[in-house]
Order: structure tokens, then C-alpha cells, then sequence
């Protein structure tokens, strides 16, 4: 990694992460049916960077997050949701002339679709000017996606202007490709996020976006593809995931879990990982976390879950090889995978919903 990226946190209440991008409002099933039949519908907060920051936030690491919301009630309770996670929404715009972006996940037996209404946006006109207080005080992560550079002109600029403000400094920039065929194809896309994924630091990648992108067909070949970056994390779903890092190559496998719904489990998975970096964690040991986070993100058909908690956390890290993939009831202390619904917010706060 740069130099001086595991050395320890910021000084004061400034934030070691940074996550920049798009938040809307998610209207899914309480039950992993599909909407045609759902009998009750759950609104949430989605958006990948606020969930990376969310997570992150509830492992304990500082976190601000940077955006724009339409001054409505979606807006607003977005706002509410991020704030009450423990993030920093004080760099976040609220724009009374453009609304907040909404969706619908459509749970399947074949997979989840995922129906958009976010066209002229409030987060569709970010702009590098947002940026001007994390470029004064830079933290020790900023994290972006491949959502970003879709959604408008101003916004791929944006991403321009973070990774040439950063370059050659101690920040570190992560990016996760996040290929989203709603808003652009493999053939406008591919160039795009391939130019990005070269100049980050640490690259997330699933390895079937990589195929559909850029047609590799296992983890070597990504890496082989994108050479620049210090770290590149690949995933395969089910079968676990891969980092390239300089020490070399490691794999772990992912944990078994009952899925209500996928969307949302690479979010988690990467805030894992990056908190792993933070920590100073090995990179087998960075890797568990993500498959912890993610595997919690999946017991629910919201993006955001609670994450475990810090005992749960140290008994993954700890566990022998063959008591990880056998799962948290191998790990002592009956543990269970969490399995209540999201958590919701009141007034004072979330609540345990379980």
C-alpha cells in the first residue's frame, strides 16, 4: 500500500475514510418474493458508498460522506438513515430544485431485478466543487465506485478530479467497479472503468462484471487486465474471493449463508476489507471480513444490516481454517448467523428488530 496507509488513524474527529457518490431511497419486499406478489413492501436507504460508509461506521471507523439529495421527505430520510448509522453527512447537499433518486428490487428464483428512477437527480449534478474540504484535509481512504462516472458529465469529472488530486499522496483512492447496465452498456462502460480501476489503489471487482466488461474469465487474467493498482480484490460469489496484493495472491472462501437477497453484499464486502486495511489486518484476515460483512448483508432484502458484533468479529478472524468455512457455529460461543430483519430507526435511534 502507500506509505503511511496502516501507520495509524487521523489525528482529532477528522474522518480515515471518505465515500463519495449516489444514495437513493430502495423500496423492496419484507419477503424475498417478487413485487408482483409482495403483500408488504420495506423502504430503506440504498446507495453503495453510503453503505460502505454505514458499514464502516458501525466497526467504529470514522467516516464522511459526500453527496447531493433532492430537499424532499426521500432526501430527508436518507439524510436521517446515513446520520444515525454514525457517518458524517456534513458535506452532503440537499437541492430543492432535483429530486432524490428511488428504486424497486424484484426478488426471483433466478436472481433480484432492480428498477431505477433516478434521471436529473440531485446526485446526478455532484461536482468536484463538494470536494474542496476533503481535498484540504485529506483522510487516510477515499472510496468510489463505478456508479459515479454513469450518472452524469459533472459527476465523471468528478472522478477525474479525486484521482488526480490524490496521486502520488498518502491518501489511498478504492474504487469497486459496480457495473450497473442500467445506465450504460459493457461497450461504453468497459473503457471507462478500466481507465479508473488503473489509477486507483485498491480495485473491487466481481469476477462476472470483469467477464461481461472486459471478458476475463478468472482472477489471473483480471490482474493481468489491471496491473496498476497496489490491491486488486476479486470476487466469485459462492466460491469465495482473491487479492492480489504485493506480498502475492491469497484466496479465501466464501462463508455458507442462507440468502435472502444479494444486492448490497459487495458493498458490505468491501467495507470489510477496507476496514481490514485500517486495522492492519492480514490480507487472508481482511479478506474473512468481507465475507463476514457480506454474508450478514445477505440475510436481508434491504442494503444496509447492522454488522456483527465485535466478539462475532474476532471469533472470524481467529478461527482455524476449517472452523471458517464451516461457518459461525464452528466458531464457539453458539454462534448463529444473524437472521432478524433490517434494523429500523426511530427517533433515538435503529432498533433491534429481532
Amino acid at each position: 500500500m502507500k506509505a503511511g496507509i496502516s501507520s495509524g488513524p487521523v489525528t482529532g474527529d477528522a474522518p480515515e475514510v471518505v465515500c463519495v457518490g449516489e444514495t437513493m431511497v430502495l423500496f423492496a419486499p419484507v419477503d424475498p418474493e417478487p413485487l408482483e406478489r409482495a403483500g408488504s413492501i420495506g423502504v430503506h436507504t440504498a446507495g453503495a458508498e453510503s453503505n460502505v460508509a454505514m458499514y464502516l461506521a458501525g466497526l467504529g471507523h470514522r467516516v464522511s460522506w459526500v453527496s447531493r439529495l433532492g430537499d424532499d421527505p426521500f432526501g430527508q430520510r436518507v439524510l436521517r438513515d446515513v446520520t444515525a448509522a454514525g457517518v458524517s453527512t456534513s458535506l452532503v447537499e440537499l437541492d430543492a430544485s432535483a429530486p432524490t433518486g428511488f428504486f424497486f428490487k424484484d426478488p426471483g428464483p433466478h436472481g433480484t431485478d432492480v428498477f431505477y428512477y433516478r434521471r436529473g437527480s440531485a446526485a446526478s449534478l455532484m461536482t468536484a466543487r463538494m470536494l474542496a474540504p476533503v481535498f484540504a484535509s485529506p483522510p487516510l481512504v477515499v472510496h468510489l465506485s463505478g456508479i459515479t462516472p454513469a450518472l452524469s458529465p459533472s459527476c465523471d469529472e468528478m472522478m477525474d478530479r479525486v484521482f488526480a488530486e490524490f496521486a502520488g499522496t498518502a491518501t489511498l483512492v478504492s474504487f469497486d467497479v459496480n457495473f450497473r447496465p442500467g445506465l450504460w452498456s459493457p461497450r461504453e462502460a468497459g473503457p471507462r472503468l478500466r481507465e479508473l480501476a488503473q489509477r486507483a489503489d485498491v480495485v473491487f471487482a466481481g469476477l462476472d462484471e470483469a467477464r461481461r466488461l472486459w471478458g476475463t474469465r478468472t482472477p489471473g487474467e483480471l490482474r493481468q487486465l489491471l496491473p496498476q493498482p497496489t490491491a486488486l480484490v476479486v470476487k466469485d460469489g459462492a466460491n469465495g474471493a482473491t487479492a492480489f496484493e504485493e506480498a502475492g495472491e491469497v484466496f479465501v472462501r466464501s462463508l455458507r449463508v442462507e440468502v435472502s437477497e444479494p444486492v448490497g453484499a459487495g458493498d458490505a464486502f468491501a467495507a470489510g476489507w477496507l476496514s481490514g486495511l485500517l486495522r492492519d489486518l492480514l490480507p487472508a484476515q481482511r479478506l474473512r471480513l468481507g465475507h463476514l460483512l457480506a454474508g450478514v448483508a445477505m440475510g436481508s432484502t434491504a442494503d444496509y444490516q447492522s454488522p456483527p458484533p465485535p466478539d462475532l468479529v474476532s471469533a472470524a478472524l481467529e478461527a482455524s481454517e476449517t472452523a471458517w468455512e464451516e461457518g459461525p457455529a464452528a466458531w464457539g460461543d453458539g454462534w448463529v448467523w444473524p437472521r432478524s430483519p433490517a434494523p429500523r430507526w426511530e427517533a433515538d435511534g435503529w432498533v433491534d428488530m429481532s
